[in-house]
């Protein structure tokens, strides 16, 4: 597959947002790891606050680097800016408006798959990346869209009702389309969000089949 864009001009894009944004990206972490903390110590409006992070992170994405930045060497970015905003549309929807995603700590297996994807977009990512040669400020860092989509898979991975399948949909579509850059862009960590798609592909299918309630810590 052929690229309307270099491998430097990539990193050169990476590198003037986390420049003209700083220190943005230190508010989009403490976001996550909010996330992490209402999964942990549930209240009774922990799913719905959960989703409004889920959706504020998504729509930074498309805004903030899509359209804003990405645009500039890749006119598909249009387009994946507006595939975020549908991913934001729909954390809104299905969790703060309708509240169909409930998120549980969950203590089988599907519970740890979801925890070590969120250490591997929050923690291990930017350290390989940064062992890989890609330190800040030619860094992907959280709010960027191949972590933050590993982080959203990994939420939705403890997340129970029926509709996680239809959150899922726009996380699998871009961790098939942003997982390239492994391969195509030499980023290495960016392998994991094509492991992240795989599970999220058999998170899909299962919740279709599954209990609408899991087991809570």
């Amino acid at each position: 597959m052929r690229l309307p864009f270099s491998v430097e001009q990539f990193f050169a894009i990476i590198r003037q947002y986390n420049e003209a944004v700083w220190p943005a990206q230190v508010l989009v972490l403490l976001m996550g790891l909010a996330a992490i903390a209402l999964l942990l110590w549930k209240r009774s409006w922990s799913s719905v606050a959960i989703a409004g992070i889920l959706a504020l992170l998504w729509t930074w994405m498309g805004v903030a680097y899509h359209l804003a930045f990405f645009t500039s060497i890749n006119p598909l970015a249009y387009v994946f800016g507006a595939m975020s905003l549908v991913g934001a549309a729909v954390f809104v929807w299905l969790g703060m408006l309708r509240r169909e995603l409930d998120f549980v700590p969950r203590r089988d297996g599907r519970g740890l798959m979801g925890m070590v994807l969120v250490v591997f977009a929050l923690l291990i990512y930017p350290v390989w990346s940064s062992i890989a040669g890609h330190a800040y400020p030619n860094l992907p860092t959280f709010g960027l869209p191949c972590p933050t989509t590993i982080f959203t898979i990994g939420m939705l991975a403890m997340a129970v009702g029926s509709k996680v399948r239809i959150a899922l949909v726009v996380p699998i579509l871009w961790s098939f389309v942003g997982g390239q850059a492994a391969f195509l862009l030499d980023v290495p960590p960016d392998s994991g969000l094509l492991v992240a798609g795989l599970i999220a592909l058999g998170l899909a299918l299962r919740s279709g089949r599954s209990p609408s309630r899991a087991p809570q810590v």
